[in-house]
């Protein structure tokens, strides 16, 4: 009995200790979705995206889905401070449409459209943060693009579609803010 009880009274402060010494091993580590992100940015500034395509809400559509996205996807605060700890800048660099084919009096049976974007994310500091293994020295930028096919007998229209494609964009932008391991 008193050999049990002994046990029994060394095995409580053996376990707690154990406990505390394997909590302080992991204190350099991050669980859950924030693991994704880097710790030392908290504030992005998303400035309008410029368009240089003929379509003139273009910039303000793909700004707003950014922000939703930035909001809802990561751990960053969006600010209009454009000293943040970090800028994303945008640019549109194409908006294109083939028509693919047409009936006999020239009505668009259906078309191919594309949206090229490019995007850089640039700390306080100068450091760029969207990186990609495969740009080549000195480029700051990342080329996005997203392609749809529309077919306006079955009801879709070119707007509906442009939205999706900008909506895609913005995810794959964000996308890319995740940390590189």
């Amino acid at each position: 009995m008193f050999r049990f009880a002994v046990t029994r009274t060394l095995l409580l402060p053996a376990c707690l200790l154990a406990a505390c010494l394997l909590s302080l091993g992991c204190v350099g580590y991050q669980f859950g979705p924030q693991s994704l992100f880097r710790p030392d940015i908290r504030a992005v500034h998303v400035p309008i995206v410029r368009n240089d395509t003929f379509r003139h809400d273009l910039g303000v559509r793909l700004t707003e889905a950014i922000v939703r996205q930035i909001q809802e996807r990561t751990p960053y605060i969006v600010t209009g401070d454009p000293n943040a700890d970090s800028v994303l800048t945008c640019r549109f660099e194409a908006d294109t449409k083939r028509v693919l084919t047409e009936t006999a009096t020239d009505e668009v049976r259906a078309l191919d459209t594309l949206v090229s974007v490019q995007a850089s994310w640039i700390s306080r500091r100068g450091e760029v943060l969207m990186e990609n293994r495969l740009l080549t020295d000195g480029n700051l930028a990342l080329m996005f693009s997203q392609s749809s096919r529309v077919v306006p007998e079955a009801g879709q229209s070119i707007e509906t579609e442009l939205q999706e494609a900008i909506e895609d964009l913005a995810q794959r932008i964000v996308t890319q803010m995740e940390a590189r391991w």
